[in-house]
C-alpha cells in the first residue's frame, strides 16, 4: 500500500465532485471533524455510559466526554507522526501531499469510533447478541443466511458506526455523512465480515468491521484506498495503516483516564492511582512538583498529561519507524504493544487493577446487569412487532413509536431486524430506561 493512495480526499457519495482547495479555510478532513461533532448521532454519546453510570454529584466520563479526549491524543499521534516523517525526509509533502493531513484524519476518526456503541457500554452489545443467541430471537435463524445469523449473533459496535455514517436512512441524506473515503477506512478496526471475524492466527480478527449490509460499502473503500487483502483470510483486508493510530489513541485514553474517574469516585487511593500512574511519566523528577499540589484531583491529573504524553510520543514513534510493515500490512500487533518493554509492563499492571477494581466495581456491575435487561426487553416487543405481517393493535403502537428515519420498505427478515437494531442501538442509556418502563407499565407517561 502507499500513503499517495490510502491518503484520498475523495468523498462518499461523491467521488466525482472536484475537492476543494487544500489551502482553504479548511481541508476535507477538518470538514469531516466539523460534520461529525456537529451531528445528532456524536451528541446523543454524551448520555450513553462509557465505564461508570453517568455522573450525579461526581463527573465521571460518558462516551462524549471520552471520544474528544481520544481525538485530541489521536490528533498529536498524528501530527507528531508527520513532525517525524518530515524530519527524514523535508520533501515529502511534495511526495505525499496529504501526509501533513494525518492528524485531522485521525482526530475525525477518532471522533467517530463510538458512534456505533449502544446504550450501557459493551453490555448493551452483549444484550443485542445473546437475544439471539439465548433468547427470543433464536427463532430468526432460519429466516436469514448464514452470514446474517453471524451478524446478529456477534453484534459489532465498530460495524455499526460504518453503517451510521454510510448507510442511507429513510428520509436522510443518502450519501450519509458523506466522510472522506481515508476516514472511513481510519475506523475500521476490523476490516472483515462477521463470519470471517474469529480466524486464528491474526491479530486483529478478534471480531470484525461491517455488517452483510455494508460489505459492498467496504469493498468499495478498499478498492478506492488501494488496501491489501489479507493473506490469513482472502475475503478481508489488512487494516489502513491509520486505524493502528486511533486504535493506540483509544488505547492510550481508556487505561489511563479510567484510573482517574477510579480516583474521583474513590474506588482508587492516590498512592494507588500514583504508583501505577509515575513509571510512565519520563525522566526527570516529578515529586517536587506533585508535592507543590496541595490538591489530589490535581495531582491525578498532572499524573495522567504526564503518561499521556510519554505514550503519545512512543507510539508515534514505533509507527515512523515501522512504516514498511505497516504499509506491507505486516505489523502484527497494536502500537501499545510494541512499546518499550518497561511500559508495556506498566501498562499490564494497570490492565490487571481496572479489570479487578474498576470493571467489576459495584455500581459498574449493577449498570451492566441493568443495560443487559433492559436492552433484551426492548428488543423482545420491536423486533416481533415490526416482523409481524399480520399486526395486532399493539404491534401497530410499537411500530409507531419507531422514529421514520430507521424504518424500511424491504420485506427481508434481516433488513427488518437491522432497522430495529439501528433504533434501539441509538438509544441514550436515559431514552432506553424510560422507554423501557413506559412499555412495561412501570411508569405512566404525562402530558405536563
Amino acid at each position: 500500500m502507499n500513503w499517495k493512495q490510502l491518503l484520498s480526499a475523495k468523498r462518499w457519495g461523491y467521488e466525482d465532485r472536484v475537492m476543494s482547495d487544500q489551502f482553504d479555510a479548511r481541508s476535507e478532513f477538518q470538514r469531516d471533524y466539523d460534520r461529525l461533532i456537529f451531528s445528532s448521532p456524536f451528541r446523543r454519546l454524551q448520555n450513553k455510559t462509557q465505564v461508570f453510570p453517568l455522573p450525579g454529584a461526581v463527573f465521571v466520563h460518558n462516551r462524549l466526554t471520552h471520544s474528544l479526549e481520544v481525538a485530541s491524543v489521536g490528533r498529536s499521534l498524528g501530527r507528531l507522526f508527520y513532525t517525524l516523517m518530515k524530519k527524514e525526509n523535508p520533501n515529502i509533502d511534495k511526495e505525499y501531499p496529504f501526509l501533513q493531513e494525518v492528524g485531522n484524519i485521525v482526530s475525525a476518526a477518532c471522533l467517530s469510533h463510538d458512534l456505533g456503541n449502544p446504550a450501557f457500554g459493551h453490555s448493551g452489545e452483549t444484550a443485542i447478541s445473546t437475544y439471539f443467541t439465548q433468547g427470543a430471537g433464536q427463532k430468526y435463524q432460519e429466516h436469514v443466511t448464514p452470514e446474517q445469523w453471524e451478524d446478529l449473533t456477534h453484534f459489532e459496535g465498530n460495524a455499526n458506526a460504518l453503517r451510521i455514517l454510510t448507510h442511507a436512512f429513510n428520509g436522510k441524506d443518502s450519501k450519509g455523512f458523506a466522510l472522506t473515503y481515508s476516514t472511513l477506512a481510519s475506523i475500521v478496526k476490523y476490516p472483515c465480515a462477521a463470519a470471517d471475524g474469529h480466524i486464528k492466527g491474526s491479530h486483529h480478527r478478534k471480531k470484525y468491521g461491517f455488517f452483510d449490509t455494508e460489505l459492498n460499502t467496504f469493498e468499495k473503500i478498499a478498492q478506492e484506498l488501494g488496501l491489501k487483502r489479507d493473506p490469513e483470510n482472502i475475503k478481508g483486508y489488512v487494516r489502513h495503516p491509520l486505524v493502528y493510530l486511533v486504535e493506540a489513541a483509544d488505547d492510550i485514553c481508556y487505561n489511563i483516564i479510567d484510573l482517574e474517574d477510579a480516583h474521583h469516585l474513590k474506588i482508587l487511593s492516590y498512592a494507588e492511582v500514583e504508583e501505577l500512574l509515575l513509571p510512565l511519566c519520563g525522566g526527570g523528577d516529578l515529586r517536587p512538583r506533585l508535592n507543590s499540589l496541595a490538591d489530589k484531583g490535581s495531582r491525578v491529573a498532572l499524573l495522567r498529561a504526564k503518561a499521556i504524553n510519554t505514550l503519545i510520543n512512543g507510539c508515534a514513534e514505533v509507527f515512523a519507524e515501522n512504516q514498511e510493515r505497516f504499509l506491507n500490512g505486516t505489523f502484527d500487533k497494536a502500537l501499545m504493544d510494541a512499546l518499550d518493554e518497561q511500559i508495556v509492563e506498566q501498562m499490564k499492571a494497570i490492565s490487571k487493577v481496572s479489570v479487578k477494581k474498576i470493571y467489576n466495581a459495584p455500581t459498574v456491575v449493577q449498570i451492566e446487569i441493568a443495560g443487559y435487561k433492559v436492552m433484551n426487553a426492548l428488543l423482545d416487543e420491536f423486533i416481533p412487532a415490526y416482523l409481524k405481517t399480520n399486526k395486532m393493535l399493539f404491534d401497530h403502537k410499537l411500530v409507531a413509536m419507531i422514529p421514520e428515519q430507521f424504518h424500511t420498505d424491504s420485506s427481508g427478515t434481516y433488513e427488518k431486524i437491522r432497522a430495529v437494531l439501528d433504533f434501539v442501538s441509538s438509544m441514550t442509556d436515559i431514552y432506553a430506561i424510560d422507554l423501557y418502563r413506559k412499555i412495561q407499565g412501570i411508569s405512566i407517561p404525562s402530558l405536563d
